[in-house]
């Protein structure tokens, strides 16, 4: 794919580039004692999903590292569900399970070509490959191949539910980066702790707010009625799983029985329980449009998880400056810009839901506190610098 910025050709990175260096084959680098014209060497960095789990934070983070002037290319499949933000400064090679068989049965294949192809492309290999998800974690330690860094996102600490050797490979594949990424110190202490990783290589770095559906026409989901009515909305919003509380915020809502409306909208992956009386259930993938519609139009986003590191759906609300109600599972408590409940707490949520539907002060308090957060703490722009001083202080000192 033709890359949207033009980008040059290195064969080393110099860890001090404030002095420039003169290069004497593979691996070697001497600083030169004169100064002279110099240029920075572009980073190289392959972001790599071989699943396509997490399209948004992938291209997101491309993105935002090409603006900071890497050289970034995401290699990963193609996303089948929907849309995706478009590339932006970057390329994309969709490299994995091209062919019309079983993602099972090219998973190995295709991870062993892609290292394959690292090794042979010596000028243009990259000094960074950064992953973000594990397709087979009971193999992908051993096929990810050679590569001067690699890094992983740690989007799950370990798998909820696992297969056989399932987390002992998510625990070597861990162990075996030269540096962890995680969104909070919820999970750096989950990967210290339940994963066996050395604390120097685990680095909090905050996730991004979405922002790509700002710039999204929304357009409403034909199951909700037009006009919607006076009525405010709550929004559930996502894949529906059983760890996200559903059946807690059904209980809830039949406690509050508040003067609202509830949307519920996400494809199951679940056996639905039977919803309150006057529910909107969109149980499907949703356009970006309609994403952009339901967020926008809910007066308040509901995450009532039992359990969970992050969630992209928060930062979906977060980046279009909307309230947000979350409970206080896993990283949540670390979102300041948010209320939180106690988790698996029908009865606190109900009493949440009441205080914040009748108070529209409060709400538009919660949505500029969003906004407020989506600029600093979680602007892709701050995430990119940091990401790419990690890079370089590992890459000085391999």
């Amino acid at each position: 794919m033709q890359k949207d910025t033009p980008t040059a050709t290195t064969t080393a990175f110099n860890p001090n580039p404030a002095v420039p260096a003169m290069h004497h084959g593979p691996g070697r680098l001497e600083v030169r004692a004169d100064p002279v014209a110099y240029r920075r060497p572009i980073l190289r960095v392959h972001v790599v999903d071989p699943p396509a789990y997490t399209p948004p934070y992938d291209r997101a983070l491309c993105a935002a590292l090409a603006a900071a002037g890497a050289d970034v290319t995401l290699v990963t499949s193609a996303f089948r569900h929907g849309d995706v933000p478009p590339a932006h400064g970057y390329a994309v090679h969709e490299r994995f399970y091209r062919r019309a068989l079983p993602r099972a049965l090219q998973h190995v294949p295709d991870m062993l070509a892609y290292a394959a192809a690292r090794r042979a492309d010596r000028a243009g290999a990259p000094d960074v490959t950064h992953w973000q998800w594990a397709s087979v974690q009971e193999l992908d330690w051993a096929l990810r191949g050679r590569s001067r860094v690699h890094v992983l996102t740690a989007h799950d600490i370990l798998p909820r539910v696992a297969r056989p050797l399932q987390r002992a490979g998510q625990r070597r594949l861990h162990r075996g980066m030269d540096a962890v990424v995680v969104h909070t110190e919820h999970g750096r202490r989950r990967l210290v702790q339940e994963a066996g990783v050395d604390p120097a290589r685990v680095h909090v770095i905050p996730h991004g707010a979405f922002t790509h559906l700002t710039s999204v026409p929304p357009a409403r989901p034909p199951e909700i009625p037009d006009p919607c009515g006076d009525r405010p909305a709550v929004l559930l919003f996502g894949l529906l799983k059983p760890y996200k509380g559903l059946d807690v915020l059904y209980d809830a809502w039949r406690i509050a029985q508040p003067h609202a409306d509830l949307w519920v909208v996400g494809a199951p992956r679940m056996q639905l329980p039977e919803p309150p009386s006057g529910v909107t259930v969109i149980p499907r993938f949703v356009t970006d449009a309609e994403a952009a519609w339901c967020l926008r139009h809910a007066a308040l986003t509901v995450l009532p998880y039992r359990e969970i590191e992050m969630s992209g759906v928060l930062f979906s609300a977060l980046g279009l400056g909307r309230p947000l109600l979350l409970s206080d599972a896993g990283g949540f408590p670390e979102i300041a810009a948010a209320a939180h409940v106690r988790a698996g707490d029908a009865a606190a949520l109900a009493a949440e839901l009441q205080r914040l539907i009748a108070d529209p002060a409060a709400l538009d308090a919660l949505a500029t506190a969003s906004a407020r957060a989506a600029r600093t703490t979680h602007a892709w722009d701050a995430i990119a610098a940091q990401h790419v001083t990690l890079y370089e202080r590992l890459l000085a000192a391999a």
